[in-house]
């Protein structure tokens, strides 16, 4: 049996961290939602018992158990005790390293894709909580859709579609270690955000408004070690958009675009300056 899957990118339309938990991971307080961006798995179940193999066309990806979409079908396989083996194939467009999101939501589209598979018949909800366990972007990328994600990140509840605006997305030549820049959050100096009056104008149809209360606290402890950051955002504001922010701890940047000729001149003037530029639009 082959099953295909699309696995989109994700983009923080908010992002706060209120506390640490004791274990000393943050406490979330995230808006999200998905952009046409994807990458796309083919999943094959066989008649090898006991054996997952993965497969990318990237050459900056791990094949084996440190890869999350491996992960994902070993959880899901020792959890069930399915005896069939899984290849998994993988073509990458996301950008690794690079806030969107793309290896959790490669995991998720595999579980998405075994579920199917192997007949479980465990709602998005189920898998979203079993995901936890592979990594905190997994379960919002389960469902991948628009949604306020809160706790270690298992906790997604759904919210209203947004417009299908153009987006620009840019990453910078560099990659940024997740925990490292999660190590140098002092909470006592971030400026939280008010994420409920965001919440609030999204379910009121106000995009404007929802717009201006956009923010990611994490910003700045990004940009104190990776000033391309803040040079990008100012570009790309320049050039036109209606906002631009880093997407989860960095480095990538989008920009929001209130039409498409606004996208393709800040896609143009951004092609020289940032190696890796898509022009897409909100899921």
């Amino acid at each position: 049996m082959v099953i295909t899957e699309k696995a989109p990118a994700k983009i923080n339309l908010s992002l706060d961290t209120p506390m640490r938990y004791l274990d000393g991971l943050p406490k979330w307080d995230m808006v999200m939602t998905s952009i046409d961006l994807a990458d796309y798995l083919t999943i094959e179940i066989h008649d090898h018992p006991q054996t997952i193999k993965v497969y990318t066309d990237s050459g900056f990806l791990p094949n084996d158990q440190r890869n999350l979409a491996y992960q994902a079908a070993h959880m899901l396989k020792t959890r069930f005790h399915q005896a069939a083996g899984v290849t998994i194939r993988i073509q990458k467009n996301i950008p690794v390293a690079a806030g969107l999101g793309g290896g959790s939501s490669d995991a998720a589209a595999v579980l998405r894709g075994l579920n199917r598979g192997w007949k479980l018949g465990l709602s998005l909800a189920e898998l979203a909580k079993l995901s936890l366990s592979i990594d905190s972007d997994v379960p919002y990328c389960v469902y991948s859709r628009t949604a306020h994600v809160t706790g270690h990140g298992e906790v997604v509840t759904p919210l209203p579609a947004v417009p299908h605006d153009w987006v620009v997305v840019a990453k910078p030549k560099i990659s940024v270690s997740t925990p490292t820049i999660l190590r140098q959050i002092n909470y006592e100096q971030l400026a939280h955000l008010d994420n409920q009056a965001l919440i609030a104008a999204m379910e009121a149809g106000d995009w404007q408004g929802a717009v201006a209360k956009m923010d990611n606290v994490l910003e700045p402890v990004t940009e104190r070690q990776y000033p391309q950051i803040a040079h990008l955002k100012a570009k790309m504001t320049k050039l036109g958009a209606a906002h631009a922010q880093m997407s989860g701890t960095g480095p990538t940047v989008f920009a929001l675009c209130k039409s498409e000729s606004r996208a393709k001149r800040i896609y143009n003037g951004l092609r020289g300056f940032c190696n890796e530029v898509y022009q897409v639009v909100l899921l």
